[in-house]
């Protein structure tokens, strides 16, 4: 089986790329817009390919005719897509119709990575079949796409919560090395109480992303960590696993923060369809501080 899939220099990318020796019988291209910036592809070869660019695509998916798609690339900056809306529009919205009507003529299965923040938040933790009412932008856009993988025959969505880890050379951080590294420098933040979540270890969207992709898995699935915790949770057990203080810590709620998205009260997912259909097998938040913390040499 041939695996493209796109944003490889993003923190699910190399994730991918770093998994891909386990899956020997596959062979895989990365992708993403520019030159590679992943010291480990894997088993991968790399291609340029901008997603908002169709002759790009046309080029890159006509050589190396791909079974299966994993569409990862995207805006994911939630303050951002409020404020630029033709850029979020022209990444999420159009770059997946690009991705999808390419797979529409090679017969590919597309696995998209999609988001909680396609829900508003009043009904979490969500199974696969909750009502989506976005609440930003960013949502709008997501949910635009989901809509639009499911115009093909054959496609997964991997809907997903507040990807963490650690990665080379990313564009932005995640919130636990954002949390440690405040922490550490004895920083004053505030951390919001009233958002709950369901925080997913890069590695394990990974591992859902290509259980997906192997097993051409027909539908939606919740992929995330296991733990429900609200955001003033997860950076007290960033703190307690880093012996750090939390003193310089103020909890407040969403309403004093000013962002220009909204985010979505209390989300989080429900995994056991995943677990059941896939296979698949997170870590537990405590277990990925872990592994954290070992990869970056703590």
């Amino acid at each position: 089986m041939k695996i493209l899939y796109t944003g490889a220099n993003g923190l699910l990318g190399q994730k991918i790329s770093a998994a891909t020796p386990q899956y020997s019988n596959h062979a895989f291209l990365a992708t993403a817009r520019g030159k590679n910036r992943t010291k480990n592809l894997g088993t991968a070869s790399y291609a340029s390919m901008d997603i908002t660019d169709r002759q790009e695509i046309e080029n890159v998916l006509s050589e190396f005719r791909p079974d299966v798609i994993i569409h990862g690339a995207a805006m994911t900056h939630v303050d951002e897509c409020e404020k630029h809306k033709e850029l979020a529009y022209n990444l999420n919205v159009v770059g997946t119709q690009n991705i999808v009507d390419a797979a529409k003529e090679l017969g590919a299965h597309v696995v998209h990575i999609s988001t909680d923040f396609i829900f508003d938040g009043q009904d979490g933790p969500y199974n696969e079949d909750g009502v989506p009412n976005p609440v930003s932008y960013y949502g709008e856009t997501k949910l635009q796409a989901e809509r639009i993988v499911q115009t093909i025959d054959s496609w997964s969505i991997l809907r997903t919560v507040l990807v963490i880890g650690i990665a080379e050379d990313l564009s932005r951080s995640n919130i636990v090395l954002w949390a440690k590294g405040a922490l550490e420098k004895a920083q004053p933040i505030r951390v919001v109480d009233d958002q709950f979540r369901t925080p997913t270890l890069a590695e394990d969207l990974a591992q859902g992303a290509l259980l997906a992709a192997t097993q051409r898995a027909q539908g939606i699935f919740n992929i995330s960590g296991p733990d429900f915790m609200s955001i003033y949770e997860l950076v007290e057990s960033v703190a307690e696993h880093f012996g750090l203080s939390m003193a310089t810590v103020t909890r407040v709620d969403s309403s004093t923060l000013n962002q220009p998205a909204v985010r979505p009260p209390r989300t989080g997912f429900n995994i056991s369809k995943a677990v059941e259909n896939l296979g698949y097998r997170p870590h537990s938040f405590k277990e990925a501080l872990e592994i954290i913390a070992q990869q970056a040499g703590l």
